[in-house]
């Protein structure tokens, strides 16, 4: 199999891929340019595709088939900025790379941590010598009513890590999960929306779960409400989420990732001026605390992300089946 990995971060990734290589057997080239249709050459000759969050719509997918791509893996757990169902019509199998769920379980458990502290506050204090008290008191994890929303594996971790606080967990899932049931009651989402201090969600992008907290949502939840997002932007209705924190629904909210994120991440665009008017917004408030969509990033998760990505495309190379195929 020969492989061509766009995006490719010298400083991280290309050490894994190098590793990969040699202990699974493979060639590869890469690049640090996103796949565009100007670059599309660079991945002729190759017959494997590995790239990240870049989009790949159809007419990407037409050009990288055309220069002999038959397998392509995403560098991440969600897919949704893939073309799957043309990649399918085209015959060009899909992989993702599943990664530990840890890092992102106690990265949101560290967000959840920071909104209710007011860290994000405390620190632009801190950075005037302001060292008073006034508006920075916080609540405390332990005596507050968590609500998990989504309990596959980073969501179940999520539930598991926070039972060593105290806390009360309520959990919500089409699909309950016994171990989970052992450290939180699962609820129906209106009652986890109406009961929950702080709200951290971890459900899939579906298109079923397109805006599943929108004004309606927001609505039903407690005043002063703890939002945190490390799952998929599209969860999240912005529009709704900026109305309810200058309302005072929201108190606090803490999001690895937001809707319309696509081409932010990850480049270096500090001398851009961003299309992005809702991150303008919410990086504005002093109660939200918004990261680059970087719950993932230990190097635990990145090991994991490249040797899965490289196993899945050698998998496919073979004819072979992968618990790492996108069948949606």
């Amino acid at each position: 199999m020969r492989l061509f990995a766009y995006a490719l971060r010298e400083y991280d990734e290309l050490g894994y891929m190098k590793e990969a290589a040699s202990q699974l057997g493979f060639e590869f080239d890469w690049t640090s340019e996103y796949p565009t249709l100007d670059n599309a050459n660079l991945a002729a000759g190759h017959d494997a595709l590995c790239i990240i969050t870049n989009p790949m719509p159809a007419e990407l997918l037409d050009a990288f088939w055309a220069q002999g791509v038959r397998y392509l893996s995403t560098r991440t757990i969600g897919y949704e900025h893939i073309d799957v169902a043309h990649a399918r019509e085209l015959g060009m199998r899909v992989a993702n790379a599943p990664y530990p769920p840890e890092g992102v379980a106690n990265y949101a458990i560290m967000l959840l941590l920071m909104a209710q502290r007011k860290v994000k506050l405390l620190a632009r204090h801190s950075i005037a010598q302001d060292f008073g008290l006034h508006g920075k008191l916080g609540k405390d994890i332990s005596t507050s009513t968590v609500g998990v929303i989504g309990t596959g594996r980073i969501g179940s971790t999520v539930v598991r890590h926070l039972s060593g606080f105290g806390c009360k967990i309520l959990a919500y899932d089409p699909y309950t999960n016994k171990e989970v049931a052992k450290y939180a009651t699962y609820v129906d989402l209106d009652t986890l929306l109406a009961q929950a201090d702080a709200i951290t969600l971890h459900a899939p992008g579906l298109a079923e779960n397109y805006h599943m907290l929108d004004s309606a949502a927001f609505a039903k939840m407690k005043d002063g409400v703890v939002l945190v997002n490390a799952a998929r932007g599209m969860l999240v209705d912005t529009e709704a989420l900026v109305a309810a924190v200058e309302s005072g629904k929201v108190g606090a909210a803490a999001l690895d990732t937001i809707e319309n994120e696509a081409d932010l991440y990850y480049r270096d665009l500090s001398r851009d001026v961003l299309p992005n008017r809702d991150r303008s917004v919410l990086m504005a408030f002093p109660n939200v605390i918004v990261s680059p969509h970087m719950a993932f990033y230990t190097a635990e998760d990145v090991c994991a992300m490249i040797f899965n990505s490289a196993s899945a495309l050698l998998a496919f190379s073979r004819g072979e089946d992968t618990p790492f195929e996108v069948r949606a």
